[in-house]
């Protein structure tokens, strides 16, 4: 389309086309010699030419429905007249590999981070307050509220104490799927590089005992993780003093660091992208997959996850398998999803949530097609469980419920140090441990949100900035944050409770 155009042409194949502002009816479109016949909202779709019924409507020059009825040039496609159908998506295993033009470690890009003494590189220089169970939670925050941001002015090197509580640690099955998950989960931000010093605290009887967590996964007690069981500390307020006293003690090492330039391949981002609209696979999404593109060939990792955001487009990543094995896993844990939701109304049976719906997209597969754009172009080199290790370099699949919260938990226990979020409907994120940018669709919900939004991808579609162009800005943009700038989220004191483990299991 010319640059005066109200819409934009994704694809020549394409039978729809996106309002870059709001149509009116009866809007002439001279570019394609025809009337709006409708009221069109910014993001929304209207068809190109005639669509039959039963035709596919293909955006990116990929299905993402058929049409529910014939339906006129120039009319809104949405939900009343865009049916959600599933169709054959063959995995071409490999077959769109590109190998990656990795830069020598001499021309690496450099951020200031925090080297701890094994050699994990930190963002940022937290203390953490882990509860083994629901019932340790009030504890747990009451010692996290007691190191105010004057109690802590004599360590300035320490970004502050946080409670990581949940819902969970007793009443649920042991052994069993969600059992291992939940303290694996546990266990990632035990082990983060973002913590200085982890303080574990239980109730006693619960089924996550301490004693078996630290066992199980590997966790040896010291100054920098201590455990502390309530009802062998004589209770409540005992507990929250002895808390107090531990982490105290804890804050003079704590605090005796310093940052050092490093290798931007010690970067782990985790993607995630929230309150979409019909602008997010436009702006914002192919933008921070661009980014990403900069980050894997300087050594660093992007991880891709939301797994039910990937459904009707998984086949694009397949294509992007270093292997036949990778690309089967991601397939494998797609079909496990589509089991685990059969019957239930949701995103992996084709319904996106209102705000989705009011923004432009119509279904999943809509939603899909932006979302997985988050990855960039570069091999999928690996595919994990929810909060497993990630020791793979490059861009890797995370398998993680779509709900961002609860991914996000998953990518930092798997290493993620450093988040990127991007919305369309504006989304107030943040994700302690780890800083969290936020990367804005579209230029009037960026103009609204000013105090949430870190960057602007907007100035795709106002013409001002490529897509590639933006990319770079993005990637400078973490290496900012990454050495110390603080993200809007961050000085919003948002993270704290965004700490959600994935339940799978049922509560007993």
């Amino acid at each position: 389309m010319t640059s005066s155009s109200p819409l934009i042409r994704l694809h020549p194949t394409d039978n729809i086309l996106v309002a870059k502002a709001a149509l009116s009816l009866g809007q002439d479109l001279p570019d394609l010699g025809l009337k709006v016949r409708a009221q069109v909202p910014a993001g929304h779709k209207i068809a190109a030419a005639a669509i039959v019924a039963g035709a596919p409507v293909r955006k990116y020059n990929t299905v993402i429905g058929v049409a529910a009825r014939d339906i006129a040039p120039g009319e809104h496609v949405h939900t009343h007249n865009l049916q959600f159908v599933e169709f054959d998506r063959d995995p071409h295993f490999c077959e769109d590999v590109t190998p990656v033009d990795y830069l020598p470690e001499s021309q690496q890009a450099t951020f200031l981070g925090i080297v701890r003494d094994d050699g994990r590189v930190a963002t940022r220089n937290y203390i953490g307050i882990l509860s083994s169970v629901n019932c340790s939670a009030t504890v747990c925050r009451k010692i996290a509220e007691h190191f105010t941001a004057e109690r802590l002015a004599p360590f300035p090197n320490v970004d502050g104490v946080v409670a990581f509580t949940h819902n969970t640690g007793c009443g649920m099955s042991t052994p069993s799927l969600n059992f291992d998950v939940f303290r694996r989960t546990l266990a990632g931000y035990a082990k983060h590089a973002n913590l200085a010093a982890v303080l574990i605290i239980g109730l006693g009887c619960e089924r996550n005992q301490v004693g078996d967590l630290l066992s199980s996964q590997s966790l040896a007690t010291g100054p920098t993780l201590v455990p502390l069981i309530m009802q062998d500390t004589a209770g409540t307020r005992a507990s929250i003093q002895a808390g107090v006293d531990a982490i105290t003690a804890m804050l003079p090492a704590a605090n005796d660091v310093k940052r050092v330039a490093v290798s931007a391949k010690h970067l782990s981002i985790g993607l995630q992208c929230g309150g979409s609209d019909g602008f997010s696979g436009i702006t914002a999404n192919p933008a921070l997959g661009a980014a990403m593109d900069i980050l894997v060939r300087h050594g660093g990792t992007a991880i891709l996850s939301e797994t039910p955001e990937i459904y009707g487009v998984e086949h694009m990543l397949t294509r992007r398998a270093m292997t036949p094995a990778v690309g089967q896993k991601l397939l494998d844990r797609l079909a496990w999803w589509k089991e685990y939701s059969r019957g239930q109304s949701g995103q992996m049976n084709g319904v996106v949530v209102a705000g989705n719906q009011a923004g432009g997209i119509a279904n999943i597969f809509e939603k899909s097609l932006g979302s997985a754009m988050k990855g960039g172009t570069t091999p999928l080199q690996a595919v994990y469980e929810y909060a497993e290790p990630i020791d793979q370099h490059g861009f890797v699949f995370m398998d993680s419920p779509g709900f961002d919260p609860c991914s996000a938990t998953g990518q930092i226990a798997s290493g993620a140090n450093l988040i990127c979020f991007t919305t369309g409907r504006g989304s107030m994120f943040g994700a302690k441990p780890v800083p969290s940018i936020k990367l804005a669709s579209n230029t009037p919900m960026f103009e609204k949100l000013r105090d949430d939004m870190d960057i602007n991808c907007g100035v795709v579609v106002d013409g001002t900035r490529t897509v590639a162009e933006l990319g770079e800005d993005i990637f400078r943009e973490i290496l900012d944050v990454a050495s110390g700038k603080r993200t809007r989220s961050e000085e919003l004191g948002l993270g704290d409770n965004e700490f959600v483990p994935w339940s799978l299991g049922i509560v007993t």
